[in-house]
């Protein structure tokens, strides 16, 4: 039983990406306002009924990367030793996050270039982050000291830390002057110094 539930699953990754990867290829051709569920759907060759078993958008199609980049970085943290603090979950987190998604890779670059000045792409990415937001608040939360502002702390952490990868990966995109990895590093530390 669990040969064909893996191909099945497997066959669902290849298609939630096929749609993923042609929504980016026609966004950057053509622009998000261009692009219509259908032309993904015939662009990934499937029907405009299976472009609905795996997305509910254009755009969710074209974040589908991003969420699941967000929901790897919640479960590295997550799987950090459990006594680690909240910050030194997250530091450690950053490099195996960085160097697992490739984030220098070309690629990639190319990946994240059409969400930039697409407003619809741009609602969807915050949707995404305040989703992820609150999955690491939860999990912050569990390596701090029980307390009354516990849980407010572990929130602010959360969006401070996701708003400082956001706004310096976008400063390193317009300006890679270097690896990512120490920029943020160094970004974390300016930001560790104000919550110490």
């Amino acid at each position: 039983m669990d040969q064909p539930a893996g191909l099945r699953e497997r066959k669902k990754q290849a298609t939630r990406e096929a749609l993923h990867r042609a929504a980016l290829r026609l966004v950057r051709e053509r622009g998000l306002d261009q692009v219509t569920v259908e032309a993904i759907a015939d662009a990934a060759g499937v029907s405009r009924r299976t472009f609905s078993n795996y997305f509910s958008s254009k755009e969710e199609a074209l974040l589908h990367g991003e969420q699941m980049r967000m929901r790897l970085l919640v479960e590295i943290v997550h799987a950090r030793p459990a006594d680690e603090t909240y910050w030194a979950a997250l530091i450690g987190a950053v490099g195996e996050f960085t160097a697992r998604v490739g984030v220098e890779h070309p690629g990639w670059r190319e990946e994240i270039r059409p969400i930039r000045g697409e407003p619809a792409a741009l609602a969807r990415q915050v949707a995404v982050h305040a989703e992820m937001e609150r999955e690491l608040a939860a999990e912050l939360e569990r390596r701090m000291p029980a307390g009354p502002d516990a849980e407010l702390r572990a929130r602010l952490m959360a969006g401070v830390f996701l708003t400082t990868l956001r706004i310096t990966l976008r400063q390193w995109l317009h300006q890679p002057d270097g690896p990512f990895a120490p920029l943020l590093r160094q970004a974390l530390e300016i930001v560790r110094e104000r919550f110490d």
